[in-house]
């Protein structure tokens, strides 16, 4: 079944978002499916297998840490629902999905989905033939995969370009690993947070 016959009945409403629990929404985004349908192309996602919590303005591994408002943190401020896309190392767009309600700035870092829909056309967005884990397993090469870039930060998770819908029952506690994020060590204590999560014996969760 693809994205556009069950979107009506499955994709996640903005009370998902809206919640005070960052860390409680990056744990239920497990086993959700993330999908992009972008001008010109077909549905292209995948189960999300991966995420990160971050819950600035108290996390010093955040952005907005001490309610930090820059041009590219202002997003995160909004009420929850919207993508937050930034550049790392000024290569990879980096997808994140702001939560909580409007000016508290808690954000979820998508690091791997399982590729489901629109396979072929994730291969030639990544210039790859082979189907494996480096296609979807990282938060950059996700969103390659996608479509995704920082031209979409800002937009609502509940419109028809990017949507997570909810398509199985929630992953049970007992098949979810948790760990340190990841490229965080500058936060200082907080780098220990284990706030990392995935799907355990996932083959398509990232290598870190």
């Amino acid at each position: 079944m693809y994205a556009s016959e069950q979107t009506s009945m499955s994709k996640l409403k903005r009370t998902f978002y809206i919640r005070s629990n960052v860390v409680q929404i990056s744990t239920d985004l497990l086993g959700k499916h993330l999908f992009t349908h972008l001008p010109g192309y077909p549905v292209t996602g995948g189960i999300i297998v991966e995420t990160e919590a971050y819950a600035g303005p108290d996390d010093k591994a955040s952005h907005a840490y001490g309610n930090r408002r820059t041009k590219r943190t202002e997003v995160m401020f909004h009420s929850g629902g919207v993508a937050y896309v930034y550049l790392c190392y000024g290569i990879h767009s980096l997808f994140n999905i702001v939560t909580n309600v409007e000016g508290i700035p808690h954000a979820v870092l998508i690091r791997a989905i399982q590729p489901t829909h629109g396979t072929a056309v994730m291969l030639t967005r990544r210039n790859k033939k082979k189907l494996d884990r480096t296609l979807t397993g990282g938060p950059g090469t996700l969103t390659q995969a996608l479509g995704i870039n920082t031209t979409h930060t800002g937009m609502s998770l509940s419109g028809g370009e990017i949507w997570i819908e909810s398509r199985s029952r929630p992953v049970p506690n007992r098949n979810i690993e948790k760990g340190p994020r990841v490229g965080v060590d500058y936060a200082g204590s907080d780098a220990a947070r284990p706030w990392r999560f995935r799907i355990k014996n996932n083959i398509w969760t990232s290598r870190a």
